[in-house]
């Protein structure tokens, strides 16, 4: 069947709630994927930062085919042995003492909201109000939704669930007098990602940090995307020597299968008691399994330290290509988590690159956003950068 066949199907029967690119993607290994028709594509999308040691690892793929033979669910009305290993690791290498496991980004960080809002409303005496940031991205559910600080994904849903108020990134100072009486957490991304990849100044984290303990409110980090070493570190507050006191992951922590992980400090995960929060699927064997295995994997091969460095290697081969061409106006990021700002439209240029056989994805109306797997070489980002090339031509 052809790519044009199926895509009527798909008019037909799914909701519209996606822009596609005109392709149905079948297969993928390593930094490659192939549609129907058995185009290739280099991948520096990789499931949208979700895909970190590439498509279909032989580890993670071993990994699920033997729990799938063994058991796939079980109630978290049990224990579960791959669920407590699973949280064994993640506690031995990050700050946190506590992990609660669900489905997805939204859902951790919908878990980390309410993680927020018990420990103010019963340990900071009846604390409740989230402050943001302008241009964050936190998910599609109401309450993520109201905690994500752009407009136009608030439209049509209103009226949204209340207590959150925006601040500009970057700004300390208008974080400070946005503090108040009420405020029992701060909410934002290490690097805002959906928001155009914007990366603050070097201190700045630190300095919300501090704020945060001098007026004794939280310090949530929403690591969905920038986490599993996606910028150089296992975890992106390690590039400030700060530590939140919880932080959100999913997106890479399963190599594509679906899981998510809320991380807390010992004082502040005991505001939840059972009853408190619960996830029908969320930890369950089969994504544990994927999850251990994409987690060890990334330490044993330390992909982390070759993101730090294929992320040097990309940033200066755009930065170079920026010399050249007039329209790349600016070239930020962190890792693998890298944005291209162009004079002109990133929609178009992302659609010329998918022509030529290079997956890229946008971040805004301007920006070209490059996620690719940590397993990534030179000659993949030499290809890549080839080709922007071409398409910004």
């Amino acid at each position: 069947m052809k790519n044009e066949e199926l895509i009527k199907i798909s008019d037909l029967y799914l909701m519209n709630t996606y822009k596609r690119t005109p392709v149905v993607l079948v297969k993928g290994f390593g930094a490659r994927v192939w549609d129907i028709e058995g185009n290739e594509y280099l991948d520096f999308v990789a499931g949208i930062a979700v895909c970190s040691l590439g498509h279909c690892h032989p580890t993670v793929v071993e990994a699920i085919k033997e729990q799938a033979s063994e058991l796939c669910h079980v109630s978290n009305l049990y224990h579960n042995e791959l669920q407590i290993r699973l949280a064994e690791i993640i506690v031995t290498h990050s700050f946190a003492d506590r992990v609660f496991f669900c489905n997805s980004g939204a859902e951790a960080n919908e878990g980390a909201i309410k993680l927020a809002r018990k420990y103010g409303n019963e340990i900071l005496g009846g604390k409740y109000e989230i402050i943001t940031m302008k241009g964050s991205f936190h998910g599609r559910t109401l309450a993520t939704l109201a905690a994500t600080g752009q407009d136009k994904f608030h439209r049509g849903f209103e009226p949204l669930p209340t207590g959150f108020r925006y601040v500009i990134f970057n700004d300390v100072n208008a974080l400070r007098n946005a503090i108040t009486d009420k405020t029992c957490a701060v909410m934002l991304e290490p690097v805002q990602a959906e928001g155009g990849v914007q990366v603050p100044d070097e201190g700045y984290l630190r300095e919300v940090r501090e704020l945060c303990d001098e007026k004794g409110v939280l310090m949530i980090l929403d690591e969905v995307q920038t986490g599993m070493g996606r910028t150089g570190k296992l975890f992106a507050y390690e590039h400030s020597g700060v530590t939140p006191d919880i932080l959100t992951l999913a997106k890479a922590l399963g190599n594509g299968f679906p899981v998510g992980a809320v991380l807390a400090t010992e004082k502040v995960a005991s505001a939840f008691e059972p009853g408190s929060h619960a996830s029908t699927f969320g930890g369950n064997p089969l994504a544990m399994a994927a999850a251990k295995a994409t987690l060890e994997t990334l330490i044993r091969e330390n992909l982390v330290e070759n993101a730090r460095k294929m992320g040097i290697y990309l940033k200066d081969c755009l930065t170079s290509l920026q010399k050249k061409n007039g329209i790349v106006k600016e070239v930020r990021g962190l890792g693998l988590l890298i944005g291209v700002e162009i004079d002109g439209d990133a929609f178009s240029v992302v659609e010329k690159c998918f022509r030529k056989g290079l997956l890229v994805a946008a971040a805004g109306p301007s920006v070209v956003r490059l996620v690719p797997p940590l397993i990534i070489s030179e000659s993949d980002c030499n290809r890549a950068v080839s080709v922007l090339q071409q398409a910004l031509e």
